[in-house]
């Protein structure tokens, strides 16, 4: 399992879904009904650094 944290805070997501778009993507947490931007390492992690309430907001994000 890689990685995948939010900006400023100190805790690790447990993703449910992973949406790739080059070097940014959005994560869904198995834990909640929000969506989080972040960046897309090589080695698979993720660092958060936006939130989003659904997946429609956090599309028009990108």
């Amino acid at each position: 399992m890689k990685w995948v944290a939010c900006a400023g805070a100190h805790e690790v997501l447990h993703p449910e879904i992973v949406l790739g778009f080059h070097n940014l993507c959005l994560v869904k947490s198995v834990h909640d009904d929000d969506w989080y931007m972040g960046s897309l390492y090589d080695d698979g992690s993720v660092d958060c650094w936006a939130g989003y309430d659904d997946l429609h907001e956090a599309l028009r994000g990108l």
